[in-house]
């Protein structure tokens, strides 16, 4: 349930403001409703009244709760990092650049996985039914990860057709296993599948119908 006040003040400017005040929010987050439009008296003297208004507190959606988490984790690290929002068919995505973003990268990836995996759960947090995917990249990083992994997949095959011995790939998370998996599901002389429990799953890619 939406949190709402009732305040009152000489005008319905002077309502608002004192509503802010006891917020502590910017006004984008509260809705007003008036509730009594303030009146003078019997010659200005007996009978004033008041404006009073209903100040409720507006419910930020998945993105403002994600950008807002974003900015407090570079806030924290001190980091000035300027973020461009778009919406694609998997989600809401944030592109992320900066000085020295390579930090949020890590290792394949592994840190920005782990901060779009904490983004997620901040933005989705008591949101029962409005629920949103968010996506995170970093200078155009996924998509660049995404071209090396099929070079690795087209690789591994050859490597497997002349050994003829399986290749168990490192642990990847779930979208990287699916690249793999997508690169290679039209070869007819090779098969992939996921092993493993995660966060440890590896793909293994071996010779199809192996006698």
């Amino acid at each position: 349930m939406a949190k709402f006040i009732e305040v009152s003040g000489r005008n319905i400017d002077d309502a608002k403001k004192n509503a802010l005040t006891e917020l502590n929010l910017p006004a984008e987050r509260v809705v007003f409703e008036v509730l009594e439009e303030p009146s003078k008296g019997f010659f200005g003297l007996i009978g004033n009244k008041v404006a009073k208004i209903r100040a409720t507190v507006r419910e930020l959606s998945p993105e403002e709760k994600a950008d807002n988490f974003l900015t407090g984790i570079f806030t924290a690290m001190n980091m000035h990092v300027d973020k461009v929002q778009r919406e694609t068919d998997i989600g809401t995505l944030f592109e992320l650049s900066g000085e020295n973003m390579g930090i949020m990268i890590g290792k394949h990836g592994q840190t920005l996985d782990a901060l779009q995996y904490l983004t997620n759960l901040a933005a989705n947090k008591d949101s029962a039914e409005d629920r949103k995917h968010i996506v995170l990249d970093v200078e155009n990083y996924r998509e660049r990860r995404e071209d090396t992994l099929k070079h690795l997949a087209e690789r591994i095959a050859d490597k497997v057709r002349t050994n003829k011995r399986k290749v168990i790939l490192e642990p990847m998370n779930r979208h990287e296993r699916k690249v793999i998996h997508i690169a290679l599901q039209d070869e007819t002389d090779i098969v992939t599948y996921s092993d493993g429990e995660e966060p440890y799953r590896k793909i293994v890619v071996d010779i199809k119908n192996k006698k």
